[in-house]
């Protein structure tokens, strides 16, 4: 497989090192995603996915560059980050789960300096679930409700990237599919751009428009997905058929 030509970037990742303590788990890895792109990143359990969101959104420590929006955010913290305009859906989702559904919104505005009400407004008819459910404490929702929320908290700060890693772990294939259709329809009113590390590869490749394969810590393929879906490796390897 070979690599794809690559966009400049809304995000431009250059020699990303990172990981944890002495043990180095990223290897070197370039990566971009264009203004409006969702672009999935691909690979085994291990591979370095979840490591490679946490140092793009300064979680951890890192090395090489790391450009957003033209910027060099290489050094910048998290805080900063988020200011910047890019928020992070983790692994787990990370909900507060002592604060109701509309309070844990209201912190995902930390960034912000206006009135958010509208914005809550606007979610909570996105994630209707959530809106039957605004003062209840987020610990007493379904994982797929809280999974919403998480989402959701991170559209608060009104991103021009989204960051989302695993979004479909644990849940029912039902809720999943409605998680990808929310996510596409995102993408496709507000050209908010996604980077999406998944899982469920065949939902992914769907609703993107290029796709990284990460192995190791580096990346070894990257390609439009419509070409990545016809990969004879790829589909064995990911896609299961």
């Amino acid at each position: 497989m070979s690599a794809s030509s690559e966009p400049a970037g809304l995000l431009e990742v250059e020699g990303l090192l990172a990981g944890y303590g002495p043990v180095e788990v990223l290897h070197g890895i370039d990566l971009t995603v264009g203004e409006g792109e969702i672009v999935v990143v691909l690979g085994a359990n291990g591979a370095g996915k979840t490591t490679t969101m946490r140092a793009v959104s300064g979680m951890i420590p890192r090395k090489g560059l790391v450009r957003f929006a033209g910027s060099d955010i290489s050094e910048a913290s998290t805080d900063a980050i988020v200011r910047a305009g890019v928020a992070h859906v983790p692994q787990g989702r990370g909900t507060f789960t002592d604060l109701t559904v509309e309070d844990n919104l209201l912190v995902g505005a930390y960034v912000r300096d206006d009135d958010a009400t509208e914005d809550i407004a606007r979610w909570l008819e996105v994630f209707p679930r959530l809106k039957d459910r605004r003062t209840q404490k987020a610990g007493s929702l379904s994982g797929g409700e809280q999974q919403m929320l998480a989402i959701a908290r991170a559209l608060m700060s009104r991103p021009h990237l989204l960051l989302c890693d695993e979004p479909s772990l644990g849940l029912a294939p039902i809720l999943v599919q409605e998680m990808f259709r929310t996510l596409a329809e995102l993408n496709q009113e507000s050209s908010t751009a996604i980077l999406l590390v998944e899982q469920n590869a065949n939902l992914a490749m769907e609703i993107a428009h290029r796709v990284y394969l990460l192995e190791t810590g580096s990346i070894v393929a990257s390609g439009d997905a419509e070409s990545m879906l016809h990969d004879d490796t790829v589909r064995k390897s990911y896609l299961g058929y």
